[in-house]
């Protein structure tokens, strides 16, 4: 871009902006391309739990597990959190404009563990978690 100073009458030329590379926030990480006569298997699994504390906890001895068998993980990647809210009147009678809100807020985490070998798959299906955490593992 070139502009005449009024004064000078002067061409200057603005400074060329360099291209910055960007990242989308929030978004997963991306999965492993199949190259030729290589397949990729990729175990993704998805931790869901109400408390934050224990998902953690089971979040951890999930991937300590599969780091002992040398697996490849990728994450945890927080997901959003899923919050449900219910409102219930607080009398039925006389104070029938009078409300209650509750929440239940499910806190979500993922991990990809790519190309795992049976110890790993075989370690993780006999981990036992806390009671609350809901597990969904798929292979890809």
């Amino acid at each position: 871009m070139t502009t005449v100073h009024k004064k000078t009458k002067e061409l200057k030329t603005a400074p060329k902006r360099a291209k910055t590379a960007t990242k989308k926030v929030g978004s997963h990480p991306p999965l492993m391309k199949k190259e030729k006569g290589e397949s990729k298997v990729i175990l993704r699994i998805r931790v869901r739990a109400y408390e934050s504390k224990i998902l953690d906890a089971s979040i951890k001895q999930i991937m300590d597990t599969a780091l002992r068998y040398d697996a490849t993980v990728v994450g945890p990647v927080p997901l959003p959190t899923e919050i449900k809210k219910y409102t219930v009147n607080r009398s039925p009678f006389i104070y029938k404009n009078t409300r209650e809100q509750f929440e239940i807020r499910v806190h979500k985490r993922l991990i990809d563990i790519i190309n795992p070998n049976t110890k790993t798959v075989e370690a993780l299906t006999n981990l036992s978690l806390p009671s609350g955490v809901d597990i969904d593992v798929k292979m890809m």
